[in-house]
């Protein structure tokens, strides 16, 4: 009971240090629900940002600049002279990786967080045990796309496992956010049920764009396999499937503002509406440009945004209670505030 005394005092204390590396230590070391509800916030951050970079890897060529797992070539785990890969595209891979290794590091600060939280979560801990657990299953895959020469089938599984950990990601930040009481249903049940739908429209359209991706002109590098598909016809599949999330998403407003939903329900739902306007027309743009690298790179950020986002609105469907103040344990007396025998 010492040590959690100790630790909690140090939590409670009002007057954080002004020393970054001692703050950056006990935000995970001696967290409060603050800290802790941040560092979920740079995992949400973290595996948006991994998305992005991994489509840069593939629009550059670069996805066998590192033609080795785990290490990048030969014998070394960082890029050396290779005649027969550019020292950009080894660059390009090997910060990729790197940017795992960054994503993995807050997952398991957060999990310390998660664990050293008094009073302790128990569910919080699991939302948090899963991040570090997938990152790692996340490199794994990595290096059989790697080893399998960029197969379509493998890459897509790679993206997917960054959207399937944002559930665990997104979760944590928002049950950090909240409290423990059981959950009270706040909108309609229509309306519940459609959130589920848009959600599952929204990991459908997810699917189907790794199948276009995997049969378009950006496959990571020149000699990787392809899917046999015609662009045309993987392209309407996903812009119908599109288009279907849109529907379900205006219709969630719709009902939304004729039942009285909460302003945070609302709020939620008009920013899909933005980023799924924006992500159709930047769709449209790339498919009559010729789909350029650069608009690639942003159309998978801003898939990432919308699947964000309608997990969001699922967790506004519920309320469970303000989120709870960091507990406080009075220190226990030392020996040297002990008054002495006369």
């Amino acid at each position: 009971m010492k040590g959690v005394a100790e630790r909690s005092e140090t939590a409670a204390d009002p007057r954080p240090s002004r020393n970054p590396l001692t703050r950056v230590i006990d935000s995970f070391w001696n967290p409060t629900p603050a800290s802790l509800r941040l560092l979920a916030l740079l995992g949400v951050i973290g595996n948006a940002l991994i998305v992005a970079t991994g489509g840069a890897v593939r629009v550059t060529k670069s996805g066998l600049g590192c033609p080795d797992w785990p290490r990048c070539t030969g014998d070394s785990l960082v890029p050396t002279h290779n005649p027969a890969h550019s020292a950009t595209n080894m660059a390009i891979e090997f910060g990729n990786r790197m940017l795992t290794f960054v994503v993995l590091a807050i997952g398991v600060l957060v999990f310390v967080a998660a664990l050293r939280l008094v009073p302790r979560r128990k569910d919080l801990v699991r939302w948090a045990l899963a991040q570090p657990m997938s990152v790692v299953a996340q490199a794994v895959i990595g290096g059989i796309v790697v080893l399998s020469k960029l197969h379509p089938a493998a890459v897509a599984l790679h993206f997917l496992i960054s959207p399937a950990l944002l559930i665990f990601c997104v979760g944590l930040y928002e049950r950090s956010g909240e409290g423990d009481t059981a959950p009270k249903r706040i909108v309609r049940p229509l309306l519940r049920r459609i959130s589920g739908l848009l959600a599952v429209a929204a990991a459908v359209v997810l699917v189907a764009g790794t199948v276009v991706t995997g049969t378009g002109p950006h496959a990571g590098d020149d000699k990787a396999r392809r899917w046999g598909f015609a662009i045309e016809d993987v392209t309407r599949v996903h812009s119908g499937l599109a288009w279907l999330t849109v529907g379900l998403t205006v219709l969630a407003l719709i009902v939304a503002f004729r039942t009285g939903a909460p302003a945070v329900y609302r709020r939620r739902v008009l920013t899909l509406v933005g980023l799924e306007v924006a992500q159709g027309a930047l769709g449209y743009i790339q498919y009559f440009m010729g789909v350029p690298g650069p608009l690639v790179v942003l159309h998978m950020l801003g898939s990432v945004l919308v699947w964000i986002t309608a997990l969001r609105i699922l967790f506004a469907t519920r309320d469970r209670g303000p989120m709870p103040a960091a507990e406080t344990i009075a220190p226990a007396a030392s020996s040297r505030t002990a008054p002495q025998p006369a």
